[in-house]
């Protein structure tokens, strides 16, 4: 029998958190990243990885517990090994939460971008459970245990949690983790279905397929019973994302999304690229859309436009706006969106890879729409580095640029672009708590053309040597959030 390794425990004070949710202290004059643990606490921590400027592990013991910490809500939410890897926070206060959020991004802006914003945004809050409407869960048959587990990953490893609930999908899904693991179970595709792709809007539940063979007859058959009693669409998925089709053809339009101030509907599929909190979305885009400031004259640029999600509402209070995305088959789709929604006159899209954009190509796009007075920008986590160089360097300027992020590190690093190259001024930046309960941090930053007086206000002196980090460098192996 295998001897298990004894790991080394020690003692210390919490001093913060970092975006991942965990503690940050110092023993020996390297930093530790503690999970579990909150700031203000005295813990003993398990030492789980020792590298040469930092280590990591896990609270073993609270000696000294902080006001801020609360039970978890999930029974598979822990700091040990085999327990969900879904969520990072669920032991912390909710609005808590969002301050250590609003935190990691004032320290990028701070660390990495060399800027601050004049203004900081309010917070922008949500429902804080069953709020994810989309996710991809994981699928295991498990000949050992004779059982098939559906979920997401286990802390630290590539296995699969045990579990049968969840208090972050919908309450709908939730409920479905174990009739899902039975009915895989009875397939004779059991071993050919490696992950399930969820997809929630309204009244409709798309539950995608990953299908490594073409279901037989008789497990078709057993899906079918299964859509009936559980009032869910099954969708297969045999190759790329873009393969998959609805299992029912009349199933093909069921997910829409509809933004409540505008009215604008987004129809989609289970895997395109949509925000996972609908309801932060919708308060998201109407934000956006009071940052930009929109005349019914204004003519707009929206980069990264993906199905139209910020471009079809802004067509509604703006005389033009033309989306640019890399994919082609988004703008095929976000095309038809518009005449859907009869913004055709208004509304244009292309394709275009905007990661090697340059100056030239937008001074074309400026002569193209006759000027342009706004622009949106809703870069994947890579960010829009290309995209903000060449609005520092040119001197067609936009009276105005919102910025919507899902990374403050690559957020940071534009801003700095923008601000310290371009001479842009931020303005305004804030953080809008998309994924609760995760340390994934959704913001938003707003730049304008201002006095040189407001842009020294908003750039960081060199002489003021921010300190030290070892934060990118020590992200876990395995983050276990269920992001896409």
């Amino acid at each position: 029998m295998k001897k298990q390794k004894v790991r080394d425990k020690f003692i210390v004070t919490v001093d913060s958190l970092d975006q991942e949710g965990r503690g940050v202290s110092r023993r020996e004059g390297k930093v530790v990243f503690i999970e579990g643990a909150l700031p203000g606490e005295e813990v003993e921590y398990e030492r789980i990885r020792n590298k040469q400027a930092f280590e990591s592990g896990i609270a073993t013991q609270i000696f000294k517990e902080s006001s801020l910490r609360v039970a978890p809500r999930c029974p598979y939410f822990g700091m040990a090994d085999g327990s969900c890897g879904g969520c990072a926070m669920q032991h912390l206060e909710p609005r808590a939460q969002v301050a250590v959020k609003q935190k990691v991004l004032m320290d990028s802006l701070k660390h990495i971008g060399r800027v601050k914003p004049l203004r900081i945004l309010p917070p922008i809050f949500g429902p804080e459970w069953h709020y994810r409407h989309r996710a991809r869960l994981s699928v295991k048959d498990v000949l050992k245990k004779n059982t098939v587990l559906v979920g997401f990953h286990e802390k630290r490893s590539s296995f699969i949690a045990d579990m049968k609930s969840c208090k972050i999908l919908p309450k709908k899904v939730s409920d479905l983790l174990v009739p899902l693991r039975d009915l895989i179970s009875s397939l004779k595709l059991r071993q050919k279905i490696p992950q399930i792709e969820i997809a929630v809007a309204g009244e409709h539940t798309a539950l995608v397929l990953r299908v490594l063979e073409t279901p037989s007859q008789e497990d078709e058959t057993k899906l079918r019973d299964f859509q009936r009693q559980y009032g869910v669409e099954f969708w297969y998925q045999p190759k790329g994302p873009d393969t998959v089709f609805p299992m029912d053809p009349e199933n093909l339009n069921n997910l829409k999304l509809v933004h409540s101030e505008t009215g604008v509907t987004t129809v989609f599929k289970p895997t395109d690229f949509t925000q996972v909190n609908h309801a932060l979305n919708d308060v998201m885009i109407t934000r956006a859309l009071r940052l930009l400031k929109l005349r019914t004259t204004d003519k707009v640029a929206d980069f990264f436009c993906g199905l139209g999600n910020f471009t079809l509402p802004i067509a509604t209070k703006s005389a033009k706006v033309f989306g640019i995305e890399g994919s082609e088959q988004l703008v095929k789709r976000a095309e038809a969106s518009a005449v859907a929604n009869g913004l055709a006159d208004k509304a244009s899209f292309r394709e275009r890879n905007l990661f090697t954009w340059t100056l030239e190509d937008w001074t074309a796009l400026w002569k193209e729409m006759g000027g342009i007075d706004k622009v949106l920008i809703d870069p994947p986590r890579d960010g829009a580095q290309a995209l903000c160089t060449s609005l520092a360097e040119t001197s067609e300027r936009p009276e105005r640029i919102v910025y919507v992020s899902c990374s403050p590190a690559t957020l940071a690093r534009d801003c700095n672009i923008l601000v310290n190259e371009g001479g842009w001024v931020l303005k305004a930046a804030g953080i809008m708590n998309m994924f609760p309960h995760t340390g994934h941090v959704e913001s938003i930053a707003l730049f304008e053309q201002g006095s040189s007086e407001e842009l020294e206000l908003c750039k960081i002196k060199k002489a003021e040597k921010p300190e030290e980090s070892v934060e990118e460098e020590s992200k876990p192996d395995n983050e276990g959030n269920p992001s896409e």
